[in-house]
């Protein structure tokens, strides 16, 4: 995963060096800026952000499904639009050409919440135990501290990992499962495993994910501790 672009600070901020903008090798050797949150535009009545905002509406449905009446079935809908919704924003962005800083910020955090909340209301209801759900939360505090580090230093946020996004996508095919273990009968007898498992591959991605993070955020504190050495 290439570092991020640097943000160019101003020359009255004295909290950030006025280095040139880091770039990523291209796949001949040249120089090519690296992608950046900071390169895209500033729309935001988008389609790809209408999909993003329903999604995130879709949380409190969800937990008001899991937590109220326990509509399991209704949930897993909600679940399913969630996935679909969330392909699609991308898919759509790219296709029109309404790539955003704001969609980018949208995309994972209607992700992350949808995660979190989950775990949430699975402990609540016996479905996960409170040590899976307490790592997945502390991940979250950690990467948002990170967060904080980096734009101290005049970084910004890092670019979504892979592993990241493969977590999210074992997580949301994991999720409806363990509505469906959580029954009785053969489905939830074959089902059960299955969603356990994904379960498990996608927290230990999720943990992957977060760790390196934290690598590249720490070379590139030094990077820029380096830089204000020399200047």
């Amino acid at each position: 995963m290439p570092p991020p672009a640097r943000v160019r600070p101003s020359a009255s901020d004295p909290g950030t060096s006025l280095a040139p903008v880091t770039r990523a090798q291209g796949r001949n050797g040249s120089a090519a800026p690296a992608p950046s949150r900071d390169d895209l535009g500033d729309a935001v009545w988008t389609v790809p952000n209408a999909l993003s905002v329903l999604r995130l509406l879709g949380v409190p449905l969800f937990l008001w499904l899991l937590l109220g009446p326990q509509a399991d079935g209704w949930a897993v809908v909600v679940l399913m639009v969630s996935g679909v919704t969330d392909w699609a924003d991308g898919k759509l962005a790219r296709a029109l050409g309404q790539s955003s800083r704001l969609g980018a910020l949208l995309d994972p955090a209607a992700d992350r919440l949808y995660i979190v909340a989950t775990l949430v209301a699975f402990v609540i209801r016996d479905v996960v135990p409170l040590w899976f759900v307490a790592a997945i939360v502390a991940r979250e505090l950690v990467l948002a501290l990170v967060l904080l580090v980096l734009r101290r230093y005049g970084w910004p946020p890092l670019q979504v990992h892979y592993l990241g996004k493969a977590a999210t996508f074992l997580f949301l095919y994991a999720f409806p499962l363990l509505l469906l273990a959580a029954g009785t009968g053969w489905l939830a007898t074959v089902v059960a495993p299955i969603g356990y498992a994904l379960t498990i591959w996608g927290g230990a991605l999720y943990l992957l994910s977060a760790a390196l993070y934290v690598v590249q955020a720490v070379g590139l504190v030094r990077q820029a501790r380096a830089e204000r050495v020399a200047a």
